[in-house]
């Protein structure tokens, strides 16, 4: 049996059985269809262990669609969009506005260059091989620097040293010689420590900035990854290990998404890093079932689970920005049931 259904019976059981109502209580959510109150029966602190060296976790209760999954987390983690023309699936069209935007939200945030005190142009070429150092003048015309965070004044800036990939231009690092510090987003700068600085326990990213939850059409679910880098005795290579931190957690429409795209992540950045997976920690803070939905669940756990599928990651892929979703394969994928159609989700 998979180890990804075993721990979703668990869950959807502990939720059923032990879950508390929003019933008689103020909620934001509604249902699209019909403006009601989308109401939930919920759990604090619902935590999720895989062993990723040992399987995958993909439900088998029903399909996971692992190239969609994969497609929205790389729209999110490599591209660092926030719009949906950059997305070929529909998953967030609900909360677009009409140019596409979702605002100042996930891949916007991932975007955003901040400064790193701690990074070196050695380390850089560590990080980043193949990419090309060289001296630009910055102009706000340029578009060069269009994406650094607001603390970045470029004003004041004359020249910048920039790290950037010479075929598809992409920008990993600039320097700022005023105040002599390389800029930054979060993802390179997590590849950046995974080589340069593998045993710092300040190795994460961040989708939750207070100051732009107004222009977010969509506060992140999903908001923290933690990364921890262990020697185990007997490997080889070093083990990544990846804390992923949920507010809330839609169980149904979700959570089985949610840990198959995070689960590609942490093996993608191993396979960048030349590290071998280890532990995948998934906890939600909010973890619940909204009332239609009940239905559906009581019918996704009352079915045999099938063994685990068998991941596979292109190999010859050591670039993170040279992923795309069919280099993420699920082979001997059996699913236990037909899939669950016309699920509302809640907005």
């Amino acid at each position: 049996m998979a180890k990804a259904d075993l721990e979703f019976i668990s869950m959807c059981k502990d939720v059923l059985a032990n879950g508390t109502s929003s019933e008689g209580q103020k909620i934001r959510a509604v249902w699209p269809s019909d403006g009601a109150p989308a109401h939930t029966t919920a759990l604090f602190g619902v935590v999720n262990r895989f062993d990723l060296s040992a399987e995958f976790p993909a439900l088998t209760l029903r399909k996971t669609p692992i190239k969609t999954a994969t497609e929205e987390l790389l729209w999110i983690w490599q591209k660092k969009s926030n719009n949906i023309h950059d997305l070929n699936a529909h998953v967030w069209d609900q909360w677009a506005d009409e140019e596409g935007s979702i605002g100042k939200a996930y891949g916007y945030q991932l975007g955003l260059k901040h400064r790193c005190k701690d990074v070196t142009e050695e380390g850089l070429i560590k990080a980043f091989p193949g990419y090309r150092f060289f001296d630009a003048v910055a102009s706000q015309n340029t578009g060069l620097f269009s994406r650094l965070d607001h603390t970045f004044d470029l004003n004041e800036l004359r020249t910048a040293r920039a790290c950037q990939d010479p075929n598809t231009g992409r920008l990993a690092a600039v320097y700022d010689p005023v105040q002599m510090v390389w800029y930054m987003d979060q993802v390179d700068k997590v590849i950046y420590d995974l080589i340069n600085n593998p045993f710092s326990r300040r190795i994460m990213t961040t989708l939750w900035e207070p100051a732009d939850l107004d222009d977010m059409a969509l506060q992140p679910c999903a908001w923290n990854c933690t990364f921890m880098v262990e020697k185990k005795p007997g490997h080889d290579k070093l083990t990544l290990n990846m804390h992923l931190h949920q507010r809330s957690q839609d169980i149904l429409a979700a959570w089985a998404f949610n840990t198959a795209q995070y689960a590609v992540l942490q093996h993608m950045l191993a396979q960048v890093a030349g590290m071998e997976v280890g532990m995948m920690v998934h906890s939600d803070v909010n973890c619940h079932i909204y009332d239609r939905h009940i239905p559906a669940i009581k019918e996704l756990i009352s079915r045999e689970p099938q063994p685990a599928p068998e991941f596979w990651l292109n190999p010859e892929v050591k670039d993170f920005y040279a992923f795309t979703k069919d280099d993420v394969e699920l082979r001997n994928y059996q699913v236990a049931g037909p899939q669950i159609t016309g699920i509302e989700v809640a907005v």
